[in-house]
This record gives C-alpha cells, structure tokens and sequence, in this order.
C-alpha cells in the first residue's frame, strides 16, 4: 500500500544541493548557531560558498571521486559545509559518531578505507592520530575549525546586513600551518579555477552513486556499513517532502547528532524546503532554554526529550494540592479539542487551560512549534496526549538506515495515533509469515559495505528487506511495530514474549529511565530498571524525603518501581508479567557501552554486564501460582 503525492522539486543529487538552494533561496537565512551569547545567521549565498570554500580545499588535499571522508564532529554548521563540501567533491560521506570508543572509530575508519578524516577539534584529531599507523588508507587528518577565529566572517547576527567575507582557514592536523593545504569546512572564497573544477565534479555525480556509508549502531557486535546511493536519499525526499508542513522562512531546530541518518535527513529537508537550521549549543541540559530562544517551528526529535517536557510539567503540577487531577483533566479536555470534539459547555474550561498550561508549554518551546517528529523509539500514548492538548502535532514514523532512514510516516491528514504511519510513495511495506516488516522500494539500500553475506541476510532476492522488526498493518495500511526479531523471549516453559511490550509499559512512569526484560531459556520474566534521576529527586523534595545511598535501595522509591510494574503487568499477557526485578545504581549510557550512540539499549552487553544480578533474582524470587497477581 502506498501514497502518490506529487513529485516535489528538488535536486538531481545532494552533490548539488547548496548551488540548488542558494540559486532558489539566496539571502534567506539557511542556518542559525550561537557563539557564546549571541545567534549568528549564514544565508543560501553564504551556505553556498562555504561549501565551495571547504569543497576546493579537499580537492586540494587530493581527494578523488568515490573516496571516503570521514565526519567526526558533533552537531554543529561545519558539519554541514563538511558534509556537502564532501558530496560537491564527488567522494562518499563516512560520519563516525563523536562518542564512539577507539574501537568502533578504528573499525569505520579502516573498513571505509577513509582518506580523510574531518575532525571537530584539535582533541577528535589527536583521537584519529593515535591509530593512524593502523589505518593505510588514511592520508590526511583535518582538525575543522579554528579555535582562534570559530566564527565564519560570513556568519552575522541574526539581524544584521548580509556579508560576504570568510573566515581564516582551518589547517590539517598532520603538517604545519604555514605548509598546509588549507583544510575544510571553511576559509577564503574559492578561486573561480577551483570553483569550477569542484561544479564540474558535483555535476557529474549521478543518482546510481555512492553517497554515504553510515555504519549502524548495533546493538550487537561490530556496526556494519550501510552504502546509500544518491538515488536512496533521493527517493526518501520525493516521498516525504510533500508531507511535511514546510516553507520559507521555517525554522527547524536540530539538537540530534548528524552523524545519524535521521538528523541528516531533516537537514537536507530543511535546505530543500527553504528553511533555517537552527543548531543545538552542545549542552543537553540547555535545550529546552535553547528552544525558547530559537523559536523553530519544527522540532525533530527522539522520544526523549518530548517526555521529558511532559515529565516537568507532571512535576509541577503535582508540586500542587490537586494539581495531578487538574492536570489530567487539562489534558482530556485538550484532546478533545484536538480532535475537534470539544462540547461548549467545556470551552471555558479549555481556555482556563490554555492559559494555565497550553499556552505556557507552547511557549517553553519557543511559542512556534507546528510540526514535531518523534523517531528511533516508540513514545509513550500520554506523552502525544499532553503535547497534543497544548496544540503541538507530533507525529511518529519508521525506518532504518538500510531504508534511508524512512519506511512508513504519519503526517498532516493521514495519521493514526499508536501507530508508525503508512508506507511513504514509492515503499511498499509487507508482513512475513514470522510477523517480520518486509519493505521495498527505491529508498532501499543495495547492501552493506564489504560484507555480501550480512546484505543476503537483509536483501531476499526478490528486494525484500528484512528489517527484523516485527509488526501488523491495519485495514488502512497503518504499521505498528510490536517488537524486534533477534529479542524474542523463549521461556522454558515454550512460551515466546516480546520484550518491548513489558518494558515500553514500566517505562510510562515517569521515575523509570530504562526497562530490561530477561527471561531466555528461564522459568518466567525479570527485569533490570534503572531510575530517572532528576523524577526520583523532584519526588523526593516534593515528599519531604531525604535520599541516603542509592536512591533504587531505598524501600519508597522501590514501591515506585513496584507500582510501574504492577501497571506495566496488568496491561501484558501472564506470562510476560515481570515475576521480580532489580532497579540498578546507575542508569545506562552510550560511554559504559551499555546504549548505542542513538540510544538503543545494548541488550547483550546488559545481560552479561549485570548478569550476577539477573542470577540472584531468579535464585530470591519465587514464581506466583498461575492466576496471583504478579509481584
């Protein structure tokens, strides 16, 4: 099943993109970041000449069409000049996420066969020079940006005249400054020579190549290298485009990582769609003031932080005698006017609320949100409900980079709550006899890089990818992903349970952070959870509570997990109930190797980390008769 919007305009190939949009967008702003207090703005033009600044320096470092050059940087603008500098040049994006531990950086360095790698700072590069002798390939080190002068000249406060000047240039990190070819992402303007000479590769570049290889987060083992062809991101932005509520003028913040497909996808539609990125500071604990400073009207993001939000506003308004109630109520009576049900007699009640809580969370957001995306992980249903009450749209999709980041989405006009969304044009999306998603399509991959034996494993013959998610499609075409293959629980019993289901539902409460569910080959389901730090604290202030030790070992705060559990059990079959758990001391974190960078739980990596744990509760706990309440 599948949606024919219109074809959209757009370039013939991101190698293209920024002489694309500076030629449709010129002056407008195209990004926005701040250097210590202060918003700067780069234009279309200015976009565009930085990338053709970046774009001569790696032909000047002798980089050829199809080499691989490696991103390791977080989220900032010379990301961006990097990553379409890269593609101008005919050569082939490698990110490589900033969090990456020596041997994952080693291991896509090496099995790219990068040649060069782009570096954030002076500490990325020193990182990638320690191995140096281990990677052959690897001929220039580039340190992107220069600590003296950060701040292209072609940047300018947000309400000041254009500009036109550069920044002095970047330097390689593997020679002097004063021998070095100049280094990406930024300096002087390109001669008109080497300016023609990168066109001139950008032109040349052809949907049927290579654009990126982005080494997925496994959850298990080593990543593998997902080649994307021009013609894959292509095709993901000609489905989606129509889609999403976007125009000139837009304004689009981007806290996520670039070095992940899905923040990539959202800058290339942000720059095609005539909007502003506006980019994350560097410090999660300021994005929601960051927010309420940039004022994006679109706002991508992992569930995470849109929980969140919900879980502060519940903490305030439980800060209150009544409040809890007020607040549920609030958020009733603002979905029924969501969905255009609200009966008159309860508009007062509705405008009482939009000023006591809608409007206030609106504005905590900027005040101008009208499209949210929320992806990676499923969300929690009362955390759509709150955000939607306060009149700000989230909408769900799925897809993984062997998809090019998208498969189904739901969208303006077509969406169903509780599900993922219909496949986009151009993606037909189908259910395995094993319950497995199978999708094909243009946006699809054409295999792994280097590993033919993983890309049969994903691709059947007849262009099938096998996601290993499991799901149902509605009579509508509506997807709804239940779980993941490789994490079926087979009990000793002979029963099969799927994680997710019981630890999305302990994860509604707003004092967990994560639930891990373990039952393989065991008589009956335990779980491993760990505490929102922040909730458990807030909570504890509020009761009067003085917290000693670890907070998971304190009786109260367990009779919170207890109560998440006893909820979670009586939403799931008896066999997935959880029979006993353990909240751990710390919570789980992409540098223990226990997340993933996009922050999916290493399932494995947990189950051996805490796996004396996991044996003293099924040695303490006993299993209930059949028809007891769960405990």
């Amino acid at each position: 099943m599948q949606q024919q919007p219109e074809q959209p305009d757009q370039p013939s190939t991101l190698s293209v993109l920024t002489e694309w949009a500076a030629d449709r967008f010129g002056e407008a702003p195209a990004l926005r970041f701040k250097r210590g207090v202060t918003w700067q703005e780069i234009s279309y033009e200015g976009l565009r000449a930085q990338v053709r600044s970046a774009g001569a320096r790696l032909l000047a470092l002798g980089v050829r069409p199809d080499d691989r050059v490696a991103i390791l940087a977080e989220t900032r603008p010379e990301w961006t000049y990097t990553h379409f500098a890269v593609f101008a040049a005919g050569a082939v994006v490698v990110p490589v996420y900033p969090t990456a531990g020596d041997e994952e950086l080693e291991w896509v360095l090496s099995d790219s066969s990068a040649t060069v790698a782009v570096c954030e700072d002076e500490a990325k590069a020193a990182r990638v020079t320690r191995i140096r002798d281990r990677l052959p390939a690897l001929r220039h080190v580039v340190v992107m940006t220069d600590a003296a002068a950060e701040t292209p000249a072609a940047a300018r406060p947000a309400d000041a005249a254009p500009t036109s000047a550069h920044e002095a240039p970047g330097r390689p990190a593997d020679a002097p400054a004063a021998q070095a070819p100049a280094g990406p992402p930024s300096g002087p303007a390109a001669e008109p020579a080497d300016a023609d000479a990168l066109l001139a590769r950008a032109g040349a570049r052809t949907p049927d190549d290579l654009a990126t290889i982005i080494y997925t987060s496994g959850t298990t083992g080593l990543p593998k290298g997902c080649r994307l062809t021009h013609g894959n991101l292509g095709a993901v932005q000609a489905s989606t485009l129509p889609l999403i509520d976007s125009r000139p003028g837009d304004a689009t913040y981007l806290y996520l990582p670039l070095a992940h497909l899905l923040a990539q996808l959202i800058e290339v539609t942000t720059l095609i769609h005539g909007g502003a990125i506006c980019y994350f500071g560097g410090r999660i604990e300021n994005v929601v003031a960051e927010l309420a400073e940039a004022r994006p009207t679109h706002l991508p993001s992992v569930p995470r932080l849109f929980e969140k939000v919900h879980s502060m506003v519940l903490s305030l308004a439980e800060s209150q005698e009544g409040g809890r109630e007020r607040f549920e109520e609030a958020v009733r009576i603002g979905v029924l006017a969501a969905d255009g049900a609200l009966p008159a007699e309860l508009k007062e009640a509705y405008e009482a609320a939009d000023q006591a809580l809608y409007g206030l969370v609106r504005q905590a957001l900027g005040g101008r949100v009208r499209w949210a995306l929320t992806g990676g992980a499923p969300i929690a249903q009362q955390t759509i409900d709150f955000l939607r009450a306060c009149g700000i749209d989230v909408y769900e999709g799925y897809g993984m980079t062997e998809s090019a980041g998208v498969i189904t989405l739901n969208h303006p006009g077509a969406v169903r709550y509780g599900t993922v969304g219909r496949p986009v044009a151009g993606c037909e999306v189908r259910i395995a006899e094993d319950g497995e998603v199978l999708a094909r399509g243009a946006n699809v991959f054409p295999g792994y890089h280097g590993d033919p034996a993983a890309t049969a494993a994903a691709l059947d013959p007849d262009g099938w990818l096998h996601t290993g998610d499991l799901g149902a499609l509605d009579e509508d075409g509506y997807l709804t992903i239940t779980g993941r293959k490789k994490d079926l629980i087979i009990t000793s019993g002979g029963k099969n349970l799927t994680p997710s289901l019981s630890e999305l539902a302990v994860q509604q409460s707003r004092f967990v952070s994560r639930a891990v569910m373990i039952g393989d080959q065991r008589p009956y389901p335990v779980a491993l959870i760990t505490l929102d730090a922040d909730e458990i604290r807030g909570w504890a202030q509020r009761e009067g509570i003085e917290l000693t030790g670890a907070p998971g070992r304190d009786p109260r705060v367990r009779a919170l997990v207890q109560e998440a559990v006893d909820a979670a059990n009586a939403t799931v079959s008896h066999p997935a109930r959880i029979r006993a758990f353990a909240v751990l001391d710390e919570d789980f974190t992409v540098e223990d190797g226990l997340l993933t960078p996009s922050l999916k739980v290493r399932r494995r990596a947990v189950t051996e980390r805490f796996g004396p744990v996991v044996d003293e509760l099924y040695a303490t706990a006993t299993a209930p008769p059949p028809d007891a309440a769960a405990r």
